[in-house]
């Protein structure tokens, strides 16, 4: 590569980045978008899954599970050494609806029956609910490393192009050519990264979230469960029942 094909390409650089800048925003997108020539398509495929994945595991793990355990206990323990089991299973009731109070609300259903069937009903219910929030979250680590390689993929196309110019391509079009390949190149890097970076940081942030939320449910039922036990004696049963001794 001479001097000249060097002033020329670097011309073109000046004048790709000045036309940016009148753009705006999103003009300056689709630009660079269309730069990257057919890599951006798989790429755009993973971005559309990512943003799709984000927004059902933001609002299903910090929104519509989200619960303040420590708060919702306490409650619960009132009604518990009261001994009213009705009015501990309608405060639960009345909490929203999701998985902590759903796996507690199960176990109360079932303290008429005796200790082992609280429990019993306890597992079934977080077996139920534990996959909820569970699910869908590992797509987010292969569509990171998808995106990452799909930009990878669309980088490798555009050196190729470089390359085919620099062996058989007419002298006075080579800047033009370089120029092509190497911002295709750069766009689907670029893109790639931009898909692949946020996707493995959410995640880890709601792998988190989710460990976090699947310990306080375990650490409630237990909590529930040794309630029940210690204050058995007291509790009242819905009229007609009684708690049934274990054998």
């Amino acid at each position: 590569m001479d001097v000249s094909m060097l002033a020329q390409f670097a011309m073109f650089a000046a004048a790709e980045a000045s036309g940016s800048e009148e753009l705006g925003l999103f003009g300056s997108l689709a630009k660079k978008f269309e730069g990257g020539g057919w890599g951006m398509y798989p790429i755009t495929v993973c971005l559309i899954f990512f943003v799709a994945i984000t927004i059902d595991r933001g609002y299903a793990l910090f929104v519509k599970g989200a619960i303040n355990k420590e708060a919702f206990m306490r409650g619960l323990k009132k009604h518990i050494y009261a001994g009213d089991l009705d009015k501990a299973i309608s405060y639960v009731a009345g909490q929203k609806q999701c998985p902590l109070t759903i796996v507690v609300k199960a176990g109360l259903m079932n303290v008429p029956k005796g200790d082992a069937e609280v429990q019993a009903a306890m597992d079934e219910a977080a077996l139920r609910e534990n996959p909820k929030l569970e699910t869908r979250t590992g797509y987010l680590a292969m569509i990171g490393n998808a995106g990452m390689l799909c930009g990878l993929l669309g980088t490798v196309s555009g050196l190729i192009t470089c390359f085919e110019a620099v062996a058989h391509v007419n002298p006075a079009d080579k800047a033009t050519i370089l120029s092509a390949g190497i911002s295709e190149s750069m766009n689907c890097t670029a893109f790639g990264l931009i898909t692949a970076i946020p996707s493995l940081v959410l995640f880890s942030i709601f792998n988190g979230k989710t460990q976090h939320m699947l310990d306080d449910i375990n650490e409630s039922s237990v909590g529930v469960l040794n309630l029940v036990i210690a204050n058995k004696d007291k509790l009242r049963m819905p009229e007609g029942k009684s708690i049934q001794s274990e054998e």
